[in-house]
């Protein structure tokens, strides 16, 4: 059933075409993601060690194959722990896909982007820092529980107040889900992987760099030294922004169209492969 082709006794069906592009998909992914970092050295070394492996067993070179299984299981479950952010990040990948998208609903206000653009620049203004993290798709219980919780529906006087120099609130990161304030005074761990370029960045924008490239939060940073503004979007920041440029990033990451369909999404999701 659903044959395509067939070569000899050799029979290819619609499953197995399905089965190829599906992993080339995952590989492709994890290609990707681990371009350029350490995680992708000490997962090319468990690939050869399973190759290894493998030519080992069809060899019948017990004693080798024995050591090289012990080896590689040793091995992944290290990769497992040492590299736990570089895995939820590959993971997270699939469900901000746009393709997956199809099954959300419109959650993103459009007064938001007027709020958060209000609030950034009279917080550059008064040259008072700020971290402010707006969450998407991904989940960020974690680290909303690693702060204050507020749960009060965000505006721009609000938002000022909690970075007001002095304030209980104002060290950490803000959380905005949908169109309220969840929590204030939370914790992002920064990265200190090559692959970052950190080079004249405070520890406000170390941290957003590393939390954006591990979900898909957009980041508002605002530098108190500086009072620059800046956005942390998949691991890449983007600085200098005016009122006009902040907005714009804003509307494109946070406001999802009506008129888009699902049909728009999918084609979305066959380009980006």
């Amino acid at each position: 059933m659903f044959d395509l082709l067939q070569f000899g006794f050799v029979t290819v069906r619609f499953l197995d075409l399905l089965d190829i592009v599906i992993v080339a998909v995952i590989i492709y992914n994890i290609y990707k993601l681990l371009r350029g970092t350490i995680a992708s050295q000490i997962l090319f070394g468990l690939v050869a060690i399973l190759v290894l492996f493998l030519i080992a067993q069809a060899m019948n070179l017990k004693a080798l194959s024995v050591i090289l299984k012990v080896i590689s299981d040793i091995w992944l479950i290290a990769f497992l722990i040492l590299f736990q952010p570089e895995i939820r990040r590959f993971l997270a990948s699939f469900a901000t896909n746009p393709l997956f998208q199809i099954f959300k609903r419109d959650k993103d206000s459009p007064g938001m982007v007027e709020i958060l653009t209000n609030a950034t620049i009279s917080l550059s203004g008064i040259g008072h820092g700020a971290l402010i993290v707006i969450e998407r798709d991904n989940d960020l219980r974690q680290l909303i529980e690693s702060g204050t919780t507020i749960d009060a529906k965000a505006s721009s006087m609000l938002l000022r107040s909690i970075f007001v120099p002095g304030s209980p609130l104002h060290d950490g990161a803000v959380v905005i889900r949908d169109d309220r304030i969840v929590a204030a005074r939370c914790s992002i761990p920064f990265s200190k992987e090559e692959h970052f370029n950190m080079e004249g960045t405070g520890m406000r924008h170390k941290a957003a760099l590393t939390h954006s490239a591990e979900y898909d939060s957009i980041v508002i940073i605002v530098s108190e030294e500086t009072r620059t503004i800046s956005v942390a979007k998949q691991g890449n920041l983007t600085r200098g922004l005016t009122r006009e440029s902040l907005t714009n990033i804003l509307k494109e990451s946070l406001v999802r169209e009506e008129s888009r369909t699902r049909f728009q999404l999918f084609d979305r999701f066959l380009k980006k492969q």
